[in-house]
């Protein structure tokens, strides 16, 4: 098994929700940080680690985003961060697997299943350590994290939506050991 650090700045997070039941809000979650001990040799064996700030989530619209990290839905003030912990792969063909795992959003942990793919590994230009890629994409009901703030339409529905759709783009870097000078 190999470590391998999540490079933010080359790896993002997306959500996605339904607004008056009738058009999609997408939203960007930044910073992301974490670990992956992994070998692509038996990704069986991986686990992941995740944390994403709750404080950089953006839907490019101000008030919206403030809106999101306000008691009503993130809580920044409480829950500084979204937390990802694995604790099964079910390798499911050459490059793809489901990540089982529990989440914490808000202070409350729950179980989900991430499908995972495997895009390979690379050497930068420049050398240096090797790269790792991974996408992942989940969904989940924001009311089984307490997400549950909405208001009914005249006509019938909700403002927003109850299925959040989560996908990951992320770009990890393996750590070297340092050998040390004899």
């Amino acid at each position: 098994m190999a470590l391998w650090k999540i490079d933010g700045s080359h790896s993002s997070a997306t959500f996605s929700a339904k607004h008056m039941m009738v058009t999609t809000v997408r939203g960007t979650m930044r910073d992301i940080s974490g670990t992956i001990d992994f070998d692509p040799a038996n990704p069986a064996a991986a686990t992941v680690e995740v944390s994403v700030p709750t404080h950089n989530f953006d839907t490019g619209f101000a008030d919206r985003d403030n809106h999101l990290r306000s008691p009503d839905f993130l809580n920044i003030a409480e829950f500084p961060a979204i937390t990802f912990k694995s604790n099964r792969v079910d390798v499911t063909s050459d490059n793809e697997a489901k990540v089982h795992g529990d989440l914490t959003i808000r202070g409350t942990t729950r179980p989900v299943v991430l499908d995972v793919e495997f895009h390979g590994t690379a050497v930068g230009p420049w050398g240096g350590a090797p790269k790792a890629g991974f996408t992942g994409t989940t969904k989940i009901n924001r009311d089984d994290w307490g997400l549950n703030w909405n208001v009914a339409l005249e006509a019938g529905g909700w403002l927003v939506g109850k299925d959040i759709k989560i996908e990951l783009d992320v770009e990890a870097e393996q750590v070297l050991e340092e050998v040390p000078a004899v």
